[in-house]
């Protein structure tokens, strides 16, 4: 069985890496690496679309511009999998460009290079069967779980509802907290360390995921307004109960 990620980025990076651990992977980026995954083995972009098993590790931003490219050009049977970070829009993209020959999974890895540097024992993985044969989803289903990642059977509509609080929120919190530009201290809590990490979590990733997770998930926009409100409520009431706000 060939396995080919198309991607390179941070993600695709370690993906790679933990898939080549069971498997002979082949891996394709747009753009040159400075240094290239341990076991992978780098090739072309029509080389990497007779892969068996193709997944997808690009931008959320860039899909729809991406299976335009190598739509029809797969091979007929692969099984495509995306890890995008949202669901809905991966999927209906994948259902609208992919001809019906090339079965669909949709896939979200909850973790990433630094939530998982030492290990994905336990790590959930969000698993969407959208076309394809029965075994086949079995099959990665077990494939995954034999990782020890907790693979997690949900629609893409319940994926998205819950990750707009679950990361999307995570993520904004820490882009938020990247901009005080905070830093250790001698007399650090717990509490606050938490917070640091929190910040070298999501601010080790690129950028666009950050605008991507805020702009294709449906339900941000109602995390983002839901969260500016608590905010106001809370800085209004700080306000109201300040004994020296006269002084």
């Amino acid at each position: 069985m060939k396995v080919g990620v198309y991607g390179l980025g941070r993600f695709g990076f370690f993906w790679s890496e933990l898939l080549a651990r069971k498997f002979d992977v082949s891996g394709y980026n747009r753009s040159s690496l400075a240094v290239k995954p341990s076991n992978v083995t780098l090739v072309e972009e029509d080389i990497i679309l007779q892969s068996d098993v193709l997944f997808l590790c690009v931008s959320i931003s860039s899909m729809e511009q991406v299976l335009k490219n190598i739509t029809g050009r797969i091979k007929p049977g692969c099984i495509v999998f995306d890890t995008c970070s949202v669901k809905i829009y991966p999927i209906n993209i994948m259902k609208s460009l992919l001809g019906e020959k090339v079965e669909i999974i949709g896939l979200h890895p909850m973790f990433g290079p630094d939530s998982g540097k030492d290990g994905v024992e336990d790590l959930p993985l969000v698993f969407i069967p959208v076309r394809n044969k029965l075994d086949a989803a079995e099959k990665w289903k077990k494939i995954f779980t034999d990782y020890g990642m907790r693979v997690i059977e949900i629609t893409a509509d319940l994926h998205d509802r819950d990750a707009a609080f679950t990361q999307g929120i995570t993520h904004f919190i820490g882009r938020v907290l990247n901009e005080l530009q905070l830093k250790e201290s001698n007399i650090s809590t717990m509490g606050y360390k938490s917070l640091l990490t929190i910040v070298e979590q999501t601010c080790n990733d690129p950028f666009q995921l950050f605008m991507d997770l805020q702009h294709y998930n449906p339900y941000t926009h109602d995390m983002r307004h839901k969260l500016n409100g608590s905010l106001k409520k809370t800085m209004a009431m700080l306000a109201d109960a300040d004994p020296v706000r006269d002084l």
